[in-house]
């Protein structure tokens, strides 16, 4: 793998709820990177079970895993990339991730296999 890996939310919260593929994201944590807006799926996804999200940003940084601030040319970049990954049904929170990857020359991390039908280049799927 390039650069850091670029976790998606279906791949933070599969290793989270230690659901299939978790176990694949686990080693890749130290120095891997969560968009914000996949941070904010992660979150709706806690409150939806009825979790406190407060401090829940401390307790993923504590893994080695860095937020990082959506910018205007991620912005830009997922925009563009829309033509190619709309008939995979890939979301703006996808595009994000792989705005973010493109943006630092990172790995990008998922569990939607998806991402397996777009050509954006390697792409680690967790199960």
């Amino acid at each position: 793998m390039s650069g850091p890996a670029v976790l998606d939310a279906s791949a933070l919260l599969a290793l989270l709820a230690e659901e299939p593929g978790g176990e694949k994201v686990a080693p890749l944590l130290d120095g891997a990177l969560v968009s914000t807006v996949n941070w904010s799926e992660v979150l709706a996804r806690y409150i939806d079970l009825g979790l406190d999200i407060t401090g829940r940003d401390a307790e993923i940084e504590s893994l080695g895993v860095s937020l990082a601030p959506f910018t205007s040319r991620q912005a830009e970049a997922a925009a563009g990339l829309l033509p190619l990954t709309r008939k995979a049904g890939l979301s703006l929170a996808d595009r994000a991730c792989l705005a973010l990857a493109l943006d630092v020359g990172g790995q990008p991390v998922t569990a939607d296999r998806a991402w397996a039908r777009i050509d954006v280049g390697a792409v680690t799927l967790i199960r």
